[in-house]
């Protein structure tokens, strides 16, 4: 039996889960074995092989960082951004649209704070995967290639291609901050703890891993697993340990000389210099922000988490993914996150279009009251939408045909639509966008050539993306 995010069978769903890279495991069993003290539950994948592995520019590039914003479980098209008022209740559901700030485009009136901003974003109305599995179908949003497979639960391998946010991280490094590529608050998996495909480095290994940050951004003082300090642990006794460590594996690596050891040393040293680096650190503790500045992202862990990748992006951080967390004992519900099989209505208007038209609204005036958003490219999506008719338990199930999503930032032309989906919801009617074309215009927003050749472990040339084309709409002819 397969199961979803709900737990349930394959009418379930989906949730988060990063992949740790199998040599953290490796590095974090060393270090408690030697008591290297704060260090030792680092869970970062610190990418390594920085030199060589660079693409080539394509031209100057429009966004200096990207954060992407993942609403798991798969938010309803209809209830968002491509209302229906023209359609029959049990299609257009019981929400009314609403005008935005651009004549004649209308949102859900679940998003006020949204509709008020349409003006700095533009909305894809037919992007399609035409897969209906949470993690196969995020497999392909998170990465821009097809996944082999459109079952449910595919554990990830190492096969997969590897993920955007592992990708920019590789291969356009952070300039100013040891993170090139973060996802936050927490991984993404299906119940029960199957790990999505597609969220790491995949078939290129631990150098392209982006780093993970697991926390809650909403406690009083914040607490990143693998980056909090055992009690007692000052900066000299951190870098005396440093230097034990440096010692140990000096000696290990002359009698093993192994390139995994080699490695290992990498992520200890860049491990180090996180700890070290003082705007990444100071980014990291968001109890530094003014209580009026976190309070316009809303207090919970999804808001604190979108103020958390803010302050990371300001920090020099290349790319931030921003997941949307579960909620307490949500494991045994049957509509959690965004995977509203049940009372989609209530869960909607009471949870989640609240929390996120909060922080979204928030980041895009925070950005641009910084002058970052016009080198700060945003993406909203999730790994599918919900489907045209609403079910006898009051949901919408789950639907790649058609669904959503949002762009800002970085020259993205403001107030526009690309596509259309047909009078239900239900399918493109115009323009459809797939994963590929989605990846294309990241890429190249961030000024990498989508068709840049990179080479996989075993020297075999291959493109950052194959049978997609950047969107003339953002990116011009």
């Amino acid at each position: 039996m397969q199961f979803g995010l709900s737990g349930t069978p394959k009418t379930g769903g989906g949730r988060m889960a990063v992949l740790r890279p199998d040599i953290t495991r490796r590095l974090l069993s060393r270090r408690e074995l030697i008591r290297v003290g704060g260090l030792g539950a680092l869970g970062l994948g610190l990418p390594a092989l920085r030199a060589g592995r660079a693409a080539t520019l394509a031209g100057r590039p429009r966004a200096n960082s990207c954060l992407i914003i993942f609403l798991s479980g798969g938010p309803p098209q209809h209830e968002t951004f491509d209302p229906k008022p023209a359609a029959p209740i049990e299609i257009r559901g019981p929400f009314l649209p609403i005008a935005t700030s651009v004549p004649g485009l209308q949102f859900s009136e679940l998003l006020p704070l949204s509709a008020a901003r349409a003006h700095r974003m533009c909305v894809i109305r037919s992007m399609t995967t035409g897969i209906h599995s949470h993690s196969t179908s995020g497999c392909f949003m998170l990465t821009g290639h097809e996944p082999t497979s459109v079952a449910e639960s595919v554990p990830p391998s190492a096969q997969d291609w590897p993920s955007l946010a592992g990708a920019v991280g590789a291969l356009r490094a952070a300039e100013r901050s040891p993170l090139d590529a973060v996802i936050l608050p927490e991984p993404i998996f299906n119940n029960p703890a199957i790990p999505w495909p597609g969220q790491n480095g995949g078939f290129m290994g631990a150098a392209w891993h982006p780093h993970i940050l697991r926390c809650d951004p909403s406690q009083e003082r914040i607490e990143i697993e693998g980056l909090t300090a055992a009690a007692g642990v000052t900066e000299l006794r951190l870098d005396d340990r440093h230097a034990l460590l440096g010692q140990v594996d000096r000696m290990l690596h002359r009698g093993l000389r192994s390139p995994a050891i080699a490695e290992m040393n990498r992520f200890q040293q860049e491990a180090f210099d996180l700890l070290h680096a003082g705007a990444t650190r100071e980014a990291l503790e968001i109890e530094r922000e003014p209580a009026a500045s976190r309070d316009r992202y809303g207090r919970g862990k999804f808001g604190q988490s979108v103020l958390l990748g803010r302050r990371l992006i300001e920090a020099g951080v290349r790319l931030v993914q921003v997941n949307w967390p579960r909620e307490p004992g949500d494991t045994a519900a049957g509509n959690p996150l965004w995977d509203t099989h049940q009372d989609n209505a209530g869960r909607l208007k009471n949870v989640l279009c609240p929390q996120f038209d909060t922080a979204y609204s928030a980041l895009l005036d925070d950005l641009e009251d910084r002058g970052l958003l016009d080198e700060t490219l945003v993406v909203v999506m999730g790994e599918f939408g919900r489907t045209p008719t609403i079910n006898t338990a009051g949901g919408r199930d789950h639907w790649g045909s058609v669904f959503s999503v949002a762009l800002a930032g970085a020259g993205v032309p403001g107030g526009g639509v690309i596509g259309a989906s047909d009078a239900r919801g239900g399918m493109p009617a115009d323009r459809p966008v797939r994963p590929p074309d989605l990846a294309a215009t990241i890429f190249q927003l961030l000024g990498i050539s989508p068709d840049h050749e990179f080479r996989d472990p075993f020297d075999r040339p291959l493109q950052v993306v194959s049978g997609g084309q950047a969107l003339r709409e953002i990116v011009g002819a």
